[in-house]
């Protein structure tokens, strides 16, 4: 049962304890609360108790999980539950659920997840693409609470399936992706990926290849070896995904000069200016143009 409420959820091991534990005490809580109320109404008629307490206690529930899922750290979660419940009971639509979007994008990433965030708020007014996945391969990755924050579905995946299995060509193909953007996310795309999505997957990479790239080469990596090579500017490279570490065709490169004061650490702050202003842009100039 815990390992299909995992996956229904997409969640580790400890968060599902975390939110059986709301539950649990959100729904004491409920009851002792609900009592307290309709001891207040002394209400004498069986008849009439019984339907009051039941309407008492569904209003009261939702407050009360949510209270305590501020201290269990799943609020977020608990938010998008109740959301995703309330559209269930009185039958409301989804904002987009009257739409057919011509892209269906899924992210890939391991990290914090600043550039999905970016793609996500950049596509949200645009009706013919739709940020349909978020695929993980990190349960405490930032990224996974960006996906219950937006209400998109979550995939987390796990080596074994990826590299010697499937890849989970069939859950992108069940959540209809047609394109894949990678974001931050440090396993290689295994052949099997590649073979089903040829010249539909593409990654940012945090400098100008094809220096500094290959196996090993990403995040602080990438700027310690540009800033101990006196390199003069820097940038990113937005590429298609092939077989080999950073090694498909360039789509676009952005540059930024590299002073003598620049470290590491400020040298990533300007990679990830430029990741947020033109990684999305580029997406949707590729997807309009090419597919």
């Amino acid at each position: 049962m815990f390992e299909r409420l995992q996956k229904k959820w997409h969640v580790s091991g400890g968060r599902l304890l975390l939110i059986l534990v709301t539950f649990a005490v959100g729904g004491s809580l409920t009851g002792i609360i609900g009592k307290k109320i309709m001891n207040l109404l002394a209400i004498g008629s069986t008849a009439l108790y019984i339907p009051i307490y039941i309407i008492v206690v569904t209003l009261v529930w939702p407050f009360m999980v949510l209270t305590v899922s501020l201290f269990t750290g799943q609020f977020l979660f608990f938010r998008n539950y109740l959301s995703k419940l309330g559209r269930k009971i009185f039958n409301r639509k989804t904002p987009d659920s009257g739409t057919n979007p011509k892209h269906r994008i899924a992210i890939f990433a391991s990290g914090a997840g600043s550039n999905a965030q970016k793609i996500i708020d950049h596509f949200r007014t645009i009706p013919t693409v739709k940020i349909a996945l978020i695929v993980c391969n990190k349960p405490e990755a930032g990224v996974v609470k960006i996906a219950e924050k937006e209400n998109i579905p979550f995939l987390m995946i796990e080596k074994e399936t990826f590299f010697k299995g499937n890849a989970y060509v069939p859950e992108l193909q069940a959540a209809g992706i047609s394109f894949i953007v990678l974001a931050g996310f440090l396993w290689k795309v295994p052949q099997a990926l590649i073979n089903t999505y040829r010249n539909k997957i593409i990654n940012i990479h945090p400098a100008l290849l094809p220096k500094y790239g290959g196996k090993g080469m990403y995040g602080a990596f990438v700027h310690e070896a540009v800033i101990q090579a006196k390199e003069k500017e820097s940038g990113i490279t937005i590429h298609y995904v092939d077989e080999h570490y950073d090694h498909g065709d360039a789509i676009f490169q952005a540059r930024c000069e590299i002073t003598e004061q620049d470290t590491a650490e400020s040298l990533a702050q300007k990679i990830h200016r430029l990741e947020h202003e033109y990684f999305p842009k580029v997406i949707e100039s590729l997807l309009e143009n090419k597919f």
